[in-house]
């Protein structure tokens, strides 16, 4: 019986902890974006990386977190950071979420769900990415990770925290 429930519970995502750590390598990954556009992470290198993941376009948590992220792109861009948002959407619903809340970042479909496994954000059933953000430095390691992310005060927390992540010493 036991074996049975592990299986079910690893099938369903239950099981997974497999969020790259701070100080390890971002997995990196090429997929396709908005404005026709294919991104490679390791591309980024040299730029500070906001790679956050939402659950679905439209939705009312995924749009307040994009529209905050929105509305401080300036700011965060003044840290030498490059925002892109992750979802299972297909880039049609990507392009149309972009356009409709005018988003100056990209927005990246994982509909083949390779970056989110890569990532260890997969959800329960594999029917959408956690809501997670990796703040990527520009060697390409992991320096943070927001587990619990309130969409509404988002922008605020991935802001500071680059802000102290720039100003550390580098070891």
């Amino acid at each position: 019986m036991f074996p049975l429930m592990l299986s079910l519970l690893m099938l369903w995502g239950l099981g997974q902890d497999d969020i790259p750590k701070v100080g390890e390598r971002a997995p990196d990954f090429e997929a396709q974006a908005t404005g026709n556009k294919t991104i490679r992470l390791s591309d980024l290198r040299g730029h500070w990386v906001v790679l956050y993941f939402y659950p679905k376009s439209f939705t009312p948590g995924c749009t307040t977190e994009a529209c905050t992220l929105r509305d401080a792109y300036e700011k965060i861009q003044s840290q030498g950071a490059v925002i892109l948002g992750v979802s299972l959407d297909d880039i049609e619903t990507q392009e149309r979420f972009k356009k409709e809340y005018n988003l100056p970042f990209d927005l990246i479909s994982d509909h083949d769900k390779k970056i989110a496994k890569a990532y260890g954000v997969l959800g329960v059933g594999g029917l959408y990415a956690k809501r997670v953000t990796f703040l990527i430095d520009p060697e390409g390691r992991v320096a943070h990770v927001f587990e619990k992310v309130d969409p509404a005060r988002h922008d605020r927390e991935v802001y500071e925290t680059l802000k102290k992540l720039k100003e550390m010493p580098k070891s």
